[in-house]
C-alpha cells in the first residue's frame, strides 16, 4: 500500500442529506468517502474500487440493503468487506437479524452516536490497512523464498559442474559462470 494512502469507505443511501451527514461525521478520519444513492450503483462501484467497509442503508426503495448486502457478500472479491447496516426503522429485532443473516457485522438504528460510528469505522480501517501490510509481505516473502531458491539451484549446479571435472579450469569457468548468472537474476 503506498503511503499516505487512504482507504476507501462505501457510503450507501438513497437520501442525500443522509450521505452529506456521513461525510460530516466521518471528516477528519483517514478514510475516502465514496457515495452510492443506492444498491445497484453501490453495486457497480463494488466492481472497480477496493474499500475498508460499507455504511449501508438498510431501507431504501428499489433493491434494498439487505438484498444489496446479499449480492456483495455471494461475490469473491467483496465478501470479506464488512457491511454496517445504518437504520431509521425502530429497532425492529426481525430486522437486525435480516441485516445480521445477510452478512453484517453491525447493526445500528438512528439517531446514533456519531462518536460511536467514527470509532466503528477506525476498527474496520485499522484491520483493513494491517490486512494490506500483510499482503505485502506476503509477496515479498514469496519473491525473496524464489530468489534464495534459484541461487541455491545455481550453487548445486556449480558443485556439479566443480565435482565432475575434478578440479579442472574449464569446470571452475563454469561453476564461476552459474553463480554469476543466478547472482544477476536475483
Amino acid at each position: 500500500m503506498a503511503a499516505g494512502a487512504r482507504a476507501k469507505l462505501l457510503l450507501v443511501d438513497d437520501r442525500r442529506e443522509n450521505l452529506v451527514a456521513l461525510e460530516a461525521i466521518l471528516q477528519g478520519l483517514p478514510v475516502e468517502p465514496v457515495t452510492a444513492t443506492g444498491g445497484e450503483e453501490a453495486l457497480k462501484r463494488l466492481l472497480t474500487d477496493d474499500f475498508a467497509a460499507i455504511l449501508l442503508d438498510a431501507q431504501m426503495p428499489g433493491m434494498d440493503g439487505f438484498e444489496t448486502a446479499g449480492h456483495i457478500k455471494q461475490r469473491e472479491r467483496t465478501r470479506h468487506v464488512p457491511i454496517i447496516f445504518l437504520t431509521a426503522v425502530d429497532r425492529d429485532a426481525h430486522l437486525a437479524f435480516r441485516g445480521y443473516a445477510a452478512g453484517a457485522v453491525d447493526y445500528i438504528t438512528k439517531p446514533f452516536d456519531p462518536w460511536v460510528l467514527r470509532a466503528k469505522v477506525t476498527v474496520f480501517v485499522d484491520l483493513w490497512v494491517k490486512n494490506k501490510q500483510l499482503g505485502e509481505h506476503a509477496r515479498t516473502n514469496r519473491r525473496r523464498e524464489a530468489e534464495r531458491t534459484q541461487l541455491l539451484a545455481a550453487v548445486d549446479e556449480a558443485v556439479a559442474l566443480l565435482g565432475d571435472a575434478s578440479g579442472s579450469a574449464e569446470a571452475s569457468a563454469k561453476a564461476l559462470e552459474a553463480l554469476r548468472r543466478a547472482r544477476l537474476d536475483t
